[in-house]
């Protein structure tokens, strides 16, 4: 098994730990200190050896951060965690709901003055100056120092040190080498020597490698320079790359030496406020242009090699999707549980003879649970399927020619009205969005109501944005585009993003349905005035549970689409499908 099921943290050990840090802040004469969920590398994801947010609080979901001060400890996370953390948390912390809770206005709500501790390597450039700016008068200031929570860490794990493996040209549809010498055009362009490069995806997309540094996703971390000529500095513990040739102009040098490297450069320097670390521009003596990281939009707009191997990667994860889910038709409620759940689907991922991992821990959660939207089932929590319950599973798998990222919620048995009227509105946005032409120039925050509006008129709504980018077998959660109100760039050909609207009502159901879809040019409309527009490619076809739908809600248009879709879930996976499996997809694509 890829997941596992133990307990990650416990709201009892939180407090004695607090405690401990309590006790250094107070040496060190701060008013507080914040702990951030990030790495020096500011990828979203960590390794267990960074994972202080977790350590600390006892809180594991992927996002937030905490301000510990010597009363009190709050800790910020948004719309998809606030359950979750009301659940994991001790008394001696304060959940704060993010955004709409400003950490800014907090600190200043608790503190008259005093200094806030950070580690430099944990924050990025712009976080720092955002604080900064809003604490401007208010008698608190920021102090660089060395971390904290590591010095009180007794048994804090090692540096991961997995392998790096070289990533084929044929699926990356560009040699690295090719990649560095678009990307150093651009630089020359901008009148840069050099960028600055810690995102562990941008890296290994970079140098078409990828690793196993973080769990369930297939990055290495390190650092590199990129050079106005093509080459780069990787700086990256030797032990990861032993086998791995990467090129002469790929020069491999230790992880210790990248502060000295960025004292000695000569400018102008790139660099990106959002993702690079503050430390990196505090060790800069060089000119700096500050700019977006290089890779990020090349990386998000597949190329044509990428997007075929998506389309395989979701076709095959299909079929282990609907062998899974007859199965799941077959045999639940039973005895089943949560735990069942997850390993009988990642037990038809592994058939394929394909997986590389699972893309992140699966979410398997029912009745009540699947109302925690980024719900892990632990051994603790684990819970049987029971008869007119819905059932809420996010999966996804990692496979070398792709990345997949799937949700569907279905009945166990007869679902509550109540439900299934949620169900079909959940639906009709997801149809919205994947039916959805724009003309060119649109960003994520525009399309973004077309998933809410059927919610919004019978006075619903989901705290979570409608959809990520997604990378082609790297980080299921990719920049920089995404599908919410926040969602500020521009949708470019080739980008995949995920559409999930859903529905939770709390100690009840939760409600999901997410596909993956990749922008592509629309053909133009006989009568069409506007001559350049996009629409989605969709890429997962895996039937939508029928029997939560109400049928006579739904326009002709979505019931054509509903239709259409089936159709060629039937025509695209019935070969490929055991019997049991096919008999169910033909009941499952029927039409309504």
């Amino acid at each position: 098994m890829f997941q596992s099921f133990e307990v990650k943290a416990r709201p009892e050990q939180g407090p004695p730990r607090l405690a401990a840090l309590r006790e250094v802040m107070a040496a060190e004469g701060l008013a507080g200190l914040l702990v951030p969920k990030a790495d020096v590398h500011q990828g979203e994801y960590v390794a267990p050896r960074d994972d202080r947010l977790a350590w600390l609080t006892g809180f594991t979901g992927s996002a937030g951060f905490a301000a510990i001060l010597a009363d009190k400890a709050g800790v910020f996370v948004d719309g998809r965690y606030r359950v979750q953390a009301r659940q994991q948390l001790a008394d001696v912390f304060t959940p704060v709901d993010w955004p709409e809770v400003q950490l800014a206005d907090w600190l200043k709500g608790e503190l008259s003055d005093g200094e806030l501790g950070i580690d430099p390597w944990l924050h990025t450039v712009q976080q720092v100056r955002a604080l900064e700016e809003a604490l401007a008068g208010s008698g608190l200031t920021l102090r660089r120092m060395e971390n904290l929570v590591d010095r009180v860490w007794d048994d804090q794990p090692a540096p991961p040190l997995a392998p790096v493996r070289t990533h084929p040209d044929a699926l990356a549809g560009h040699s690295s080498a090719e990649k560095r010498a678009a990307l150093a055009e651009g630089l020359r362009e901008k009148g840069a020597k050099v960028a600055v490069i810690t995102l562990p995806d941008s890296l290994c997309w970079l140098l078409n490698i990828r690793g196993s540094d973080i769990p369930r996703i297939p990055v290495a971390h390190g650092f590199a320079l990129l050079f106005d000529d093509g080459s780069v500095d990787l700086f990256m513990a030797g032990e990861k790359l032993a086998g791995v040739d990467l090129g002469a102009d790929v020069r491999h040098r230790a992880p210790g030496e990248f502060a000295g490297a960025l004292t000695g450069l000569e400018g102008p320097v790139l660099v990106d406020p959002v993702s690079v670390p503050l430390a990196v521009l505090d060790a800069l003596e060089a000119e700096v242009i500050e700019g977006r990281d290089p890779c990020v939009l090349p990386k998000a707009c597949k190329t044509p090699e990428e997007l075929a191997g998506m389309r395989a990667a979701h076709e095959r994860d299909a079929v282990a999707m609907c062998e899974f889910l007859a199965w799941l038709d077959e045999t639940a409620p039973g005895d089943l549980t949560e735990i069942d759940v997850v390993k009988a689907l990642e037990g038809f991922r592994r058939d394929t003879g394909a997986l590389m991992d699972i893309s992140f821990e699966t979410i398997s959660g029912s009745g009540p649970n699947g109302a925690i939207v980024h719900y892990r089932v632990s051994e603790e929590s684990n819970r049987k399927l029971a008869e007119g319950e819905l059932l809420l599973v996010d999966s996804g798998g990692q496979y070398l020619d792709g990345t997949t990222d799937i949700t569907r919620t279905m009945a166990v048995g007869d679902a509550p009205e109540e439900a299934r009227e949620a169900f079909t509105r959940v639906l009709q946005g997801m149809i919205a969005m994947s039916r959805a032409r724009w003309p060119k120039g649109l960003a994520g925050r525009d399309l973004d109501a077309l998933a809410r509006m059927p919610l919004w008129m019978a006075g619903q709504d989901y705290g979570h944005g409608t959809g990520h980018g997604v990378g082609a077998y790297l980080c299921v959660h990719e920049g920089p585009a995404r599908l919410a109100r926040t969602g500020m760039e521009e949708l470019l050909a080739g980008m995949i993003l995920s559409n999930e609207p859903g529905f939770y009502k709390e100690g009840a159901f939760g409600i999901r349905i997410e596909n993956l879809m990749a922008v592509r040019e629309a053909a133009p409309l006989p009568q069409g005035t506007v001559r350049e527009m996009l629409e989605w490619e969709t890429l997962t076809f895996v039937p939508i549970d029928r029997r939560l739908i109400l049928a006579e809600r739904l326009t002709a248009a979505e019931r054509d689409w509903l239709n259409a879709y089936h159709a060629t879930c039937r025509h695209m996976l019935r070969p490929s499908l055991g019997n049991r499996a096919a008999i169910w997809l033909d009941v499952a694509t029927a039409e309504i």
